[in-house]
């Protein structure tokens, strides 16, 4: 078994964390920490729960391309959304990124008080390759 830790180009590096986590067995799993709506700079790209959600889709499409993948092989989310937020906007973003050919993968989702500051929502994400 192989497990590494990576932080494709393109997406804000932080000593605190990695951005993902592939573990290889016959099939390669990959887990990938919470993302944020931040560009590779890691600043907050707009103040609406939509724009941080496409953000948040094209971070994790990044991550899944790096190693091989697509948000197709997305087989649980665990979404959490600032309290208050429309979380229509979210499932706007969602829709946008998702092929409705592809199987919808398991989802969690939770409200929260905070994020951080400018932070409406994170998504975490396991997947297989």
């Amino acid at each position: 078994m192989s497990v590494r830790h990576i932080n494709p180009e393109g997406l804000h590096r932080s000593p605190a964390f990695s951005q993902a986590v592939v573990v290889e067995q016959p099939t390669k799993t990959i887990y990938i920490g919470g993302q944020n709506g931040v560009d590779a700079d890691g600043k907050v790209v707009g103040p609406t729960l939509l724009e941080q959600s496409r953000q948040v889709f094209r971070n994790l499409a990044t991550i899944l391309e790096s190693e091989g993948g697509t948000l197709a092989n997305v087989v649980h989310w665990r979404i959490a959304a600032v309290e208050g937020q429309g979380f229509e906007e979210g499932l706007a973003a969602f829709q946008e990124a998702w092929d409705p050919a592809d199987a919808p993968p398991a989802i969690t989702v939770q409200f929260v008080s905070a994020l951080g500051p400018g932070v409406l929502v994170e998504i975490d994400a396991v997947a297989v390759v």
